[in-house]
């Protein structure tokens, strides 16, 4: 009796101790039981499943001739599959479609396949003809989004990754592929903390950050010790983008010139052509709150709003080449911007969208990519801040959630990387006050605290 009693409380410790660890530890969990478990099973109920979802095409006539030779039905053939390997949120096979098979005929079977294995989700895409890749997802990673222990390497200049994908992939933010991009999201729907993270990642970089924040500073002037320029009123961002206009045309000349040294000149039609000692420094141009920007009360203004948004479309549209990129952020992105709002919206060509406040804004941050996105993005609940969906203009979309980073800890960033503020002339006159009363001092660096999941 005592036996079985120590056998009992055995089993309930190790079945608390598994709950615990799901709880706290889900990748942990997923290593040591979801992993076995689901592999099994998908690898024991693989041919049945396909059959069921409709994946699988008639066996070939020399096995249906042999079948009948032995007096047995030939059975339908599934795609070939590789061993499910393990990732860090599921696993992933490598699936060989047979002759007939489209991609698209196993994404609509996408939840049909989720449901039959026991997965949280199942995300499949081409990877190359004739072959797809079926990533499975053991538990929802957008729960408790963390910064992993060690810190992933960025693919280089202007390129880190910034937020969690629902595939358990980061999405990487690249400013080379992607130059402009559009960030919207209502009050308490986690921009801000997205917003963070970005400057954060652009912070440990020798690159110019530009911040134009029309709320007074408030939300980019803790950022000012990395900061080489700020501006917090309509009529001083006017200013300062005449300030990027003129380096905008500046870097232009000096790429004419670069081609036109010699027969022995690189010819090149951007600053990443030239030579890295005479190669400007990237200009990242933020602009929080782009409706404060550009409201209007009277004629005046609306004359001042005509001229910014003019000058804010020639440089997305010219930018790029000469290594100036934007990133615009707003509660709402509509025809109330002006005359040029869709045309400028054309030309950020990234798209960020946390819950909006009306389906409108929805529509205008991701109709144009994809009416599926902008509907996903009406479907954000309020109870899941950081959560967003993004999109580009290849018409792909994704969901994704950003690390949770309060603004003490990204003003920590900022203060501690601010010795790597770089030289630009042209924008001297908009330093901020407290960035250039610490250009003297050097702020020890100091690690990021460790990030903690989204709930503001």
């Amino acid at each position: 009796m005592t036996d079985t009693v120590w056998v009992l409380t055995l089993c309930l410790v190790g079945v608390v101790v598994l709950l615990v660890l799901r709880r706290r530890m889900p990748v942990a969990f997923w290593w040591l039981v979801g992993y076995p478990l689901v592999a099994l099973r998908v690898v024991t109920t693989y041919r049945a499943t396909m059959d069921a979802c409709g994946l699988t095409v008639p066996a070939s006539a020399v096995r249906r001739a042999t079948a009948r030779l032995v007096g047995r039905e030939a059975a339908p053939v599934p795609p070939r599959r590789s061993l499910p390997l393990p990732t860090g949120s599921g696993l992933v096979m490598r699936l060989r479609m047979a002759i007939g098979q489209a991609p698209e005929d196993f994404m609509a079977s996408a939840d049909r396949l989720r449901h039959a294995w026991a997965a949280h989700a199942v995300h499949i895409r081409p990877t190359k003809p004739g072959w797809l890749e079926l990533r499975l997802i053991g538990w929802d990673v957008l729960n408790d989004v963390r910064r992993p222990m060690r810190q992933r390497k960025g693919g280089g200049l202007l390129t880190f990754p910034l937020a969690l994908r629902e595939d358990g992939r980061w999405h990487v933010r690249d400013f080379r592929t992607v130059p402009h991009e559009l960030i919207l999201g209502a009050t308490q729907s986690g921009k801000s903390v997205f917003l963070r993270n970005l400057v954060c990642g652009l912070a440990r970089q020798p690159v110019v950050l530009v911040g134009i924040d029309c709320k007074w500073g408030v939300e980019l002037a803790p950022f000012a010790p990395r900061l080489s320029a700020l501006a917090d009123t309509p009529d001083r961002a006017s200013e300062l983008l005449d300030a990027l206009l003129d380096e905008m045309e500046a870097r232009f000349r000096l790429i004419g010139l670069s081609s036109a040294a010699g027969t022995d000149a690189v010819l090149t039609s951007d600053v990443w052509g030239l030579p890295e000692k005479v190669r400007p420094v990237p200009v990242v141009v933020v602009v929080d709150e782009v409706a404060e920007l550009f409201f209007a009360a009277n004629r005046d203004d609306e004359k001042r709003r005509d001229a910014m948004v003019t000058k804010l479309i020639r440089i997305a549209q010219l930018g790029r080449a000469a290594g100036i990129y934007l990133e615009v952020c707003g509660q709402r992105f509509g025809s109330e911007l002006g005359k040029g709002a869709t045309m400028l919206r054309a030309q950020l060509t990234g798209r960020v969208c946390h819950r909006v406040n009306d389906e409108s804004s929805a529509n205008m941050a991701l109709a144009d990519v994809s009416p599926e996105a902008a509907l996903a993005a009406t479907a954000i609940p309020a109870e899941r801040p950081g959560v967003a969906i993004v999109g580009d203009s290849s018409g792909g979309w994704s969901r994704i959630r950003s690390p949770h980073l309060s603004l003490d800890e990204a003003a920590a960033v900022c203060r501690a990387t601010s010795a790597l503020v770089p030289e630009l002339p042209r924008l001297d006159a908009f330093r901020p006050a407290v960035a250039v009363e610490s250009a003297g001092t050097t702020a020890p660096v100091t690690p990021v605290p460790a990030a903690r999941p989204v709930t503001e």
